[in-house]
């Protein structure tokens, strides 16, 4: 029998059938026993942990900064600028669940634009917690996405970072 009429190389020239992706379709994580979810967001020295629930009844959601204990401030009392505000509001606004849950966070660290940013990357994460579906948008407008930049640290013997004493040749 010759190569070419051998039946175990037949099957090696015909093209292949496309092979179907094998992804399970992504599952939601439960809520912690207090039927929260959660999601932590990291921008520089900033960190925000974040906690979002459906909101109860036919009230309206709430997003609100936990202060302390029991103090509570808006996002619009803690946040002056509006840029920091739409930051915050932007993952909502962007899955259609803007009046659907309850949002509270824990912000520290940092100044405010980090925190609006670390406030936005720990929102998104948690709506992937309470709905994987909602993960593609989000990672394609880039909100999933962790910001790595940080301040670079001052070298002993120099001034700053990168700035030098000025040389003397003599």
């Amino acid at each position: 029998m010759t190569e070419l009429n051998n039946p175990a190389i037949e099957g090696l020239n015909a093209p292949e059938a496309p092979v179907e992706a094998t992804r399970q379709a992504p599952r939601a994580r439960p809520a912690d026993a207090h039927g929260w979810w959660w999601g932590t967001g990291r921008r520089k020295s900033a960190v925000a942990r974040v906690r979002i629930r459906p909101a109860s009844g036919e009230s309206t959601s709430r997003f609100l900064v936990q202060k302390t204990a029991k103090k509570f401030k808006t996002i619009d009392e803690y946040f002056c600028e509006e840029r920091d505000r739409s930051d915050c509001y932007a993952p909502l606004r962007l899955t259609g669940t803007l009046d659907k849950l309850d949002v509270f966070v824990r912000a520290h660290g940092g100044g405010t634009m980090g925190q609006a940013q670390a406030v936005r990357l720990g929102v998104a994460r948690a709506l992937v917690g309470y709905d994987p579906t909602l993960e593609p948008a989000l990672r394609d407008a880039g909100y999933l996405t962790r910001d790595a930049r940080k301040v670079e640290r001052k070298k002993y013997g120099q001034p700053g970072a990168r700035k030098r004493f000025q040389f003397s040749k003599r």
